[in-house]
């Protein structure tokens, strides 16, 4: 089912200690914010509205770098003014399902999304929740009362609603009171809100300690997958030959339909391996004409978004190239930096290197060339 969301992080956190406001705050090498970005647009979000304080609207592009489907908007003094500054930036029609989440809830996943908007069909809302396992005591200081714990829940997010439902009853809750959530929103304006099982890991950073259990946990939320490209042209008639987004001086050319980039066709499958995202010719057909001719930097841009579409981070590149001539040495930095550049890597990460045949096969008879390459991603669970 598509859905929108909204992702409220405008908050300043202040008991999560001194230092950045919480969302901003890195886990594992990222604003805690992205985590829920990427969760989201993992989980199949069209759009998601990012709410944050009027001076973090620039920083927001810094943040996001690489994701799309995302916009930032400024949020209100108080939660609730922040999450109907996000519901009116939605684009949805107003049956569509729209989850609203906490920046400070970072482990969101799609079987938790899909719990939702399941039973999001049959309700005005649905929250994730959880069962209270301890005793509960009411009391300043001393014990005034134990209080039953039966029927109680801990309310997490992401909530979902239909977006005009939530926006219509946002617009008739009482201007001077700040709900605690946006499903007692809906539950005042006589709505009907369904339970479905939370997560323990849907915790809320909120101390100082939570950061420091949340940073082992990061970890493990995450998977490093591998990709595998290998591709190979004849040479043909021609004065040139491009070899990892770079133009090389040959007496030869290369023959393809696009400009026979080897090196970057490698490094698009290996890409478009490691996410499960098919092969470069599904995605560029060679018997669609208007790939003729076309830079290869496109078919590589084009693998890494749909790699960031699925909360992708690119790790590393690895690219081998096969061949007698032209040498590759003189142009191997070269093609570090435009691949580097055409994957959002620093330099250090990738990797070029040549090897020949010993004269055998039809690299070694200058027949043609071949590259192998490996890129390596880090994805949600």
């Amino acid at each position: 089912m598509s859905f929108s969301a909204v992702v409220v992080a405008a908050g300043e956190g202040l008991r999560a200690g001194p230092g950045e406001p919480k969302a901003w705050r890195l886990l594992g090498s990222r604003p805690l914010v992205r985590w829920s970005v990427e969760g989201l647009r993992s989980a199949g979000a069209r759009e998601i509205v990012v709410v944050v304080a009027q001076d973090r609207l620039a920083a927001a592009d810094e943040a996001f770098q690489g994701l799309e489907g995302w916009r930032a908007v400024a949020g209100g003094k108080t939660r609730a003014e922040s999450v109907q500054a996000g519901l009116a930036a939605v684009t949805a029609d107003d049956e569509q399902p729209v989850l609203v989440h906490d920046a400070a809830r970072p482990f969101v996943t799609r079987s938790q999304v899909e719990r939702l908007l399941g039973a999001l069909e049959g309700a005005d809302g649905a929250i994730p929740a959880l069962p209270i396992p301890d005793t509960l005591k009411r009391g300043d200081g001393l014990v005034e009362a134990t209080v039953s714990r039966e029927g109680l829940w801990r309310a997490q997010t992401p909530q979902a609603f239909r977006l005009g439902r939530l926006k219509a009853a946002y617009a008739r809750w009482p201007p001077d009171e700040e709900p605690t959530d946006d499903a007692s929103v809906i539950e005042r304006d006589g709505g009907r809100v369904a339970l479905v099982p939370g997560d323990p890991m849907l915790m809320k950073l909120t101390w100082p300690e939570d950061f420091l259990m949340a940073e082992q946990l990061a970890g493990s939320r995450r998977i490093v997958r591998t990709g595998l490209g290998v591709d190979a042209h004849r040479f043909g008639p021609g004065e040139a030959v491009m070899l990892g987004g770079v133009r090389i001086a040959h007496d030869h050319g290369l023959v393809g339909h696009s400009d026979a980039d080897v090196g970057l066709h490698a490094l698009t499958d290996a890409l478009l391996g490691a996410v499960a995202e098919g092969d470069i010719g599904q995605h560029f057909p060679p018997s669609d004409p208007k790939w003729r001719g076309a830079s290869s930097d496109r078919f590589l841009v084009h693998a890494v978004k749909l790699a960031q579409a699925k909360g992708a981070r690119i790790l590393s590149a690895d690219l081998t190239l096969v061949c007698e001539r032209p040498k590759i040495g003189p142009h191997r930095d070269a093609m570090r930096a435009r691949i580097a550049e055409l994957l959002g890597l620093p330099v250090d990460r990738v990797s070029v290197k040549a090897t020949t045949t010993e004269g055998m096969g039809f690299t070694g008879r200058e027949e043609g060339l071949m590259a192998q390459a490996v890129v390596s991603v880090e994805t949600p669970l």
